[in-house]
């Protein structure tokens, strides 16, 4: 192979290479794509050739996943884009670093981790912070890592329950014509909680926890005149809670508790000309001290890789469309002043 640079790594452990190659090598695959490489396996040695920045990168990667992977942690396509990504972005981080951000829910579960720099600075704004807004689109981690930290402590007793919430707003439905009483009207929104959930702790588990009020996950205006002491809140959807519906959410936080808000303020569900709460909030409390405010882009993204296209295009429309609109507004001001 013509290249710039050869290096090689090798792994004594026959199980540990098959872990890092994965299926037909598609990990090995996906490493050498993503960094621009050519990898190749001789015995237990895998051989990396290219540009010199291009191999550097590829190795760190390989040496400190073979490391991640020997410790019982599983790695994914995913994960190679992403961790690719994070070290390309930071050069001074390594995947091994990362366990000290490990988070871990329960010995039966897998531990989960932060899986880009933005990840990371939220994972570490939770655990320095009691009031945390996590603003980015979707398929970014916001939800599922406050999730976690959520339940790695109440698990580990740092607070006694765990309320989550999410405004009840419809996103092109009804809800007046589902059926059911109101519970089983507002469930479907609440879902995505439940399953988030469920990812991290057994399901028997948290149906016991449930049981004893440790757990509850409410329609935001279930909140109203209560005060939450000693939980971990997470308010989701948080773009679709209006000025007043945020207002009167971050009045309940109590004594020893943690608050987590995640939205995206361009996916808005509210009927036109409402203020989303989110946005205001963002525009109030922003350097406040205590309260953090972690963002994310689509190239947080960890849902599959058609995911962040979708979203870049999406993105590129709405900009076009302020600039028209922007663009008409000011022709309208020159026509007036004509």
């Amino acid at each position: 192979m013509d290249a710039a640079t050869t290096t090689s790594i090798e792994v004594p452990s026959t199980q540990v290479l098959l872990a890092l190659s994965g299926p037909q090598s598609n990990l090995l695959d996906e490493v050498a794509r993503q960094s621009g490489t050519d990898i190749s396996l001789r015995g237990n040695t895998i051989l990396v050739a290219g540009e010199t920045d291009d191999v550097k990168l590829a190795e760190r990667f390989l040496r400190d996943a073979a490391a991640l992977v020997g410790r019982g942690f599983d790695i994914g396509p995913n994960d190679v884009v992403s961790s690719l990504r994070g070290l390309r972005a930071d050069p001074s981080r390594s995947l091994v670093e990362l366990l000290e951000e490990t988070i871990i829910v329960t010995a039966r579960k897998k531990p989960i981790l932060p899986k880009s720099r933005a990840q990371r600075q939220y994972v570490e704004a939770i655990r320095t912070h009691d009031l945390i807004f996590g603003i980015g689109p979707a398929g970014t981690g916001k939800t599922y890592l406050a999730m976690a930290m959520a339940a790695s402590w109440l698990m580990q007793k740092k607070v006694k329950r765990i309320i989550m919430a999410r405004p009840a707003v419809e996103a092109g439905e009804k809800l007046g014509f589902l059926p059911g009483d109101l519970a089983e009207k507002v469930n479907p929104y609440l879902r995505p909680l439940y399953d988030a959930l469920h990812d991290m702790l057994e399901f028997e588990r948290v149906e016991q926890l449930r049981e004893r009020g440790q757990i509850e996950v409410a329609p935001l205006a279930f909140m109203r005149g209560r005060t939450l002491n000693d939980s971990f809140v997470i308010l989701d959807e948080a773009q679709n809670a209006t000025s007043e519906q945020m207002r009167m959410f971050l009045t309940r936080l109590g004594f020893g508790s943690k608050c987590v808000v995640t939205g995206d303020i361009t996916q808005t569900d509210l009927p036109s000309g409402a203020r989303s709460g989110l946005r205001e909030a963002r525009e109030l409390l922003d350097g406040t001290p205590g309260i953090a405010f972690c963002g994310f882009t689509d190239q947080d993204v960890v849902r599959h890789p058609l995911v962040q296209k979708i979203i870049v295009a999406y993105e590129k429309r709405d900009r076009e469309n302020e600039e028209r609109k922007a663009a008409r507004a000011a022709a309208a001001t020159a026509n007036q002043k004509d």
